[in-house]
């Protein structure tokens, strides 16, 4: 897959406080460049906790569930867009369904 874009990762893995992400943050990486995901049951087999949510967004947990992330996946095109990372607090304060 295409992974668009490891910037927004690395943006929030250099905050204070928050480099406990790095590692898992680039490790997801890492598997998603690899994968060839050509639906979400595809996601599933490698992140069982993937949830899916309306728009081909997916919201995986990373750092042992301390973090969220949300992409938005263009199965066809083969393309991973990251929407968002964050911690829960602030993954409450979002709209899953249209970031």
């Amino acid at each position: 897959m295409h992974v668009i874009a490891k910037r927004t990762l690395r943006e929030h893995w250099e905050k204070p406080g928050r480099e406990d992400s790095q590692e898992p943050l680039e490790a997801w990486y890492a598997e998603a460049k690899s994968a060839l995901w050509r639906n979400f049951g595809d996601i599933k087999q490698t992140s069982a906790t993937a949830s899916g949510v309306a728009n081909n967004r997916v919201v995986l947990n990373i750092g042992g569930n301390k973090y969220r992330l949300i992409v938005k996946i263009n199965y066809p095109g083969g393309i991973v867009f990251i929407r968002f990372v964050g911690t829960h607090q602030e993954y409450d304060r979002i709209d899953a369904r249209s970031i």
